[in-house]
């Protein structure tokens, strides 16, 4: 009988101790717990998308504003608004461009800025670009 009371005292001193152990353990967190925005070490991410954006009008031979700034590694976000006429926007270097839009349509168009320099945004309609139509794009 004295084996028997031993026996159950010492499994509730490990049911104890167990639970005594456990109780103070990290969970790993749940899936709502994750942040998913977190960089990962090593992984080169940015932390922090800039996104410049810019209206653009196109009336006949003329973009307005016809000079846009950004910084390299921004991304830029145009919409052309096409006022009169029918035009298109192109910047070459990016391979940004919108299709061919009529009166009263616009278009967004979106690129990573990934080169330095001075560029180029024309109207590739017919003679557009020879009277006028362009604008200068400058990537810091």
């Amino acid at each position: 009988m004295n084996s028997k009371i031993i026996f159950g005292i010492v499994i509730i001193v490990l049911i104890i101790g167990g639970f005594l152990i456990f109780q103070n353990r990290a969970v790993a967190p749940i899936e709502k717990e994750i942040d998913s925005n977190m960089p990962v070490p090593g992984s080169n991410v940015q932390e922090t998308e800039v996104i410049k954006e810019f209206s653009v009008e196109a009336i006949p031979f003329l973009f307005t504003p016809s000079v846009m700034s950004v910084n390299k590694g921004d991304t830029v976000k145009i919409t052309v608004k096409n006022v009169n006429g029918t035009h298109d926007l192109k910047i070459d270097e990016f391979n940004a461009s919108t299709r061919l839009l009529k009166s009263g349509e616009e278009q967004t168009i979106t690129f990573v800025a990934d080169k330095v320099g001075t560029f180029e945004y024309y109207c590739s309609v017919g003679t557009h670009r020879a009277m006028g139509m362009v604008g200068i794009l400058t990537v810091r």
